[in-house]
């Protein structure tokens, strides 16, 4: 598991993908804070990881990326975002603007 702290290029995500799941990697977000972990077996990890770094919980959203697709780049859904009290009763990322930072967040991290 990693936090990162400066971009990485899509050849060095498809190795974190290696790691796991192949052709995926898990990621959460931090959406206030506009911090980045990835690589690790579950969201929740992920999510534990960055709230042990100081995020708040309703700054954070988990999503998968797979490195070797154009269109289907980010895949947002995880169980972590399944939180109706906060307006998202879905494993899926529903509001826009939030996909927006997220979108952002990983523009900002990920290279070609």
């Amino acid at each position: 598991m990693i936090i990162l702290e400066k971009p990485i290029s899509r050849a060095e995500l498809k190795e974190y993908a290696a790691n796991i799941f192949g052709d995926m990697i898990k990621c959460v977000a931090d959406v206030d804070k506009e911090l980045l972990a990835i690589d690790a077996d579950l969201h929740a990890d992920l999510e534990r990881l960055l709230l042990e770094n100081g995020s708040l919980q309703t700054s954070l959203w988990g999503f998968n990326l797979y490195p070797d697709e154009t269109d289907d780049f980010i895949e947002y859904d995880s169980l972590i975002n399944i939180r109706s009290w906060q307006g998202n009763p879905s494993r899926d990322v529903m509001n826009q603007d939030v996909r927006d930072k997220i979108a952002n967040i990983v523009d900002k991290f990920i290279t070609e």
